[in-house]
């Protein structure tokens, strides 16, 4: 986990103190990033110094060559004057609506398996029809408030936590998953906050912080998660999708979650229980 840092962004709007704070989390010294951004690294000095205001082009190169996050760019913009750059509206806003058409096609053409659009938090933003049917399956969705969560539902004893099998191996890949898909390789604080939820949960061990084994699934193409399921262990994987050169902050932090089964009894099981016919023995 080498490359995930906690973002501790610095309190004051001041841009040296912002730049200086993302050049430390990206580990790059002043002249890596001057060679970077396409300046020279005295330029760079005075601009950490203000003692230069930078030009909007030299400040997207620095932001870019730095992989600033686009939430973060905004806020390095205004701090040196300009306008925000991207736009901040909700995931399904109209100027959105390209997208949202997009996520709503996958999602129908994912089922009969649980297909969901998260945001940056593992929130559940919206599902195709099976998702609600599957998870609906084992325990009382209506009895969750919204917006679910899928890493505590995940994680919760009352949740579905008691049907994963194999849970530790399961809870373990998914901590290091929310290390590897943080947005930026930025561990932020509201992130922070969750992984601290999750370790409250009983049995988390404080060590699946470390990068490790994936146990058994070590030799594998991917990560199974199991479901117990009428006497039987059904196994799936998930791919996740995220959008293509994103342009706006609502974009850049959605992630589609899709499920497939990990071997061919669990496709045919699943199929049978998902048109409602007669369970396989």
């Amino acid at each position: 986990m080498g490359t995930i840092r906690s973002e501790r962004t610095p309190a004051s709007n001041d841009l040296g103190a912002l730049l200086r704070h993302w050049r430390d989390l990206r580990g790059a010294s002043q002249l890596d990033l001057a060679l970077d951004a396409g300046m020279s690294q005295r330029h760079l000095s005075f601009i950490e110094s203000g003692r230069s205001a930078p030009s909007r082009q030299a400040l997207t190169s620095i932001v870019q060559s730095l992989d600033v996050p686009l939430r973060e760019r905004n806020v390095i913009y205004l701090a040196a004057g300009y306008a925000p750059v991207y736009s901040e509206v909700p995931w399904n806003a109209k100027e959105m609506q390209s997208i949202t058409r997009a996520l709503d096609r996958m999602l129908r053409q994912h089922d009969p398996f649980p297909a969901l659009v998260l945001d940056r938090y593992w929130n559940v933003l919206t599902t195709n029809d099976s998702s609600p049917r599957f998870f609906g399956s084992f325990i009382d969705l209506a009895a969750r408030a919204r917006p679910r969560n899928m890493l505590h539902l995940m994680f919760d004893p009352n949740g579905m936590r008691p049907f994963v099998s194999d849970w530790e191996n399961v809870a373990r890949s998914l901590i290091q998953r929310i290390y590897r898909e943080t947005i930026g390789r930025v561990l932020d604080a509201q992130t922070q906050v969750l992984l601290d939820e999750l370790f409250a949960y009983p049995g988390v061990d404080p060590s699946w912080r470390l990068q490790g084994s994936a146990g058994s699934a070590a030799n594998l193409p991917m990560i199974p998660m199991g479901f117990n399921k009428d006497g039987k262990v059904l196994n799936y994987f998930s791919m996740i999708t995220t959008v293509g050169a994103p342009q706006s902050i609502a974009a850049q932090e959605l992630r589609i979650e899709s499920m497939f089964p990990a071997d061919e009894e669990t496709e045919a099981f699943h199929a049978t229980w998902m048109s409602g016919g007669d369970l396989p023995a």
